[in-house]
C-alpha cells in the first residue's frame, strides 16, 4: 500500500543561539583583584615587619623611603614645571644647602671640623686599647693573673661595640651562687679580680644576671626574682671589695629570656655578664 503524504513526518531545525552575558564584563576585575591581592600582601608584610623589627630597624627603613633631595621651590625663567631647571640641577637646590657639587667644609663635619672627628676618633682607640689591656689582664695573659686555670673555665671575655663584656658561667659541679642565693668561692675569686682590674680604666659599669629555664612553669615566674636577686648580690659585693659605687650605672635581671646555650634548661645558662661601657665620645 502506498502511503499518503500526510502520513510523513515533518522535520524541524532547531537553531540555539548562544548569548554571553558577561562578554560586557571583559577583564576589569582580574585588574580590580590583582590589586587586592598586592594590597594584601603588602599588609601582611607591613604587619611581619613591625613585629619582627627593632625601633631602630624601623627608623632605617622609614629613612630608606623618606624622599632626601631637596628641591628648590623658587620659580625658575624657564615657563615648564621646573622654570627650565632640571630637578637636580645645582640651580634647583636650596643654595644654603651643600648641594649635590659642593665640598663639605670642616664645619659641617661637625662641632669640631676635622680635627674633632680626628679627636674622636683617637679617643675611641685608646678607649678599645685601654679594654684590651683590662682583658688581657684579668684572663692572665700579662703573667700576672691571680687565678688559675680551673676558676677561667668560667669566663669567656669578648669586646663589642657595648663594651668589655666578662661572661662568668655555671660549671658542672661548680655553680657561682650557694643556697643562699650568695656569690660561691668561685664567684668571690672571680669578683676580686675584677675589682683588681677595674682601676685600669674609669669606664663605666653595668652588671646584668641570667638563669636557666625551669622544667616546669610555674605561675609566679621565679626566674625574674632570681636574677634580679643575683645582680644586686653581685653589685653588693662589688661594693664592699672596694668598688667605686657610682660607677655601677645599671643592674638587669633577664630571668630566662636569653639562653646562650641552645638547651634554655641548661646549667651554663646561669650566668654573670660584668660589662665595661664603652666611654661616649662627644
Amino acid at each position: 500500500m502506498q502511503r499518503s503524504d500526510d502520513s510523513v513526518a515533518p522535520i524541524i531545525i532547531k537553531r540555539k543561539t548562544i548569548i554571553n552575558s558577561s562578554a560586557h564584563h571583559g577583564g576589569a576585575w582580574k585588574v580590580a583583584y590583582a590589586d587586592f591581592v598586592t594590597a594584601m600582601m603588602a599588609f601582611f608584610m607591613l604587619m611581619w615587619l613591625l613585629n619582627a623589627t627593632t625601633e631602630k630597624q624601623r627608623k632605617g627603613l622609614a629613612d630608606y623611603f623618606s624622599p632626601t633631595l631637596s628641591i628648590n621651590r623658587t620659580s625658575g625663567g624657564g615657563s615648564e614645571m621646573f622654570g627650565g631647571d632640571s630637578v637636580v640641577s645645582v640651580e634647583s637646590l636650596p643654595h644654603q644647602g651643600t648641594g649635590v657639587t659642593s665640598p663639605q667644609t670642616p664645619d659641617s663635619l661637625g662641632v669640631h671640623g676635622i680635627s674633632g672627628l680626628q679627636s674622636s676618633a683617637q679617643n675611641s682607640k685608646a678607649d678599645q686599647r685601654a679594654l684590651q689591656i683590662v682583658q688581657e689582664k684579668f684572663m692572665g695573659k700579662t703573667g700576672e693573673s691571680s687565678i688559675d686555670d680551673s676558676v677561667l673555665k668560667h669566663v669567656i671575655t669578648r669586646i663589642t661595640d657595648v663594651g668589655l663584656i666578662i661572661d662568668i658561667y655555671d660549671q658542672p659541679g661548680s655553680v657561682l651562687f650557694d643556697e643562699l642565693k650568695l656569690p660561691s668561692d668561685t664567684l668571690k675569686r672571680l669578683l676580686n679580680m675584677f675589682v683588681e682590674a677595674a682601676p685600669i680604666v674609669t669606664n663605666d659599669i653595668a652588671i646584668e644576671t641570667h638563669v636557666s629555664a625551669s622544667p616546669i612553669v610555674l605561675q609566679e615566674h621565679r626566674e625574674w626574682k632570681t636574677s634580679f636577686e643575683r645582680a644586686s648580690a653581685v653589685r653588693l659585693y662589688l661594693e664592699q671589695q672596694g668598688m667605686d659605687a657610682q660607677r655601677i650605672k645599671r643592674m638587669t635581671g633577664h630571668a630566662d629570656r636569653s639562653p646562650f646555650a641552645g638547651n634554655p634548661m641548661a646549667k651554663r645558662n646561669n650566668r654573670i655578664s660584668l660589662i665595661f661601657l664603652r666611654k661616649k665620645m662627644p
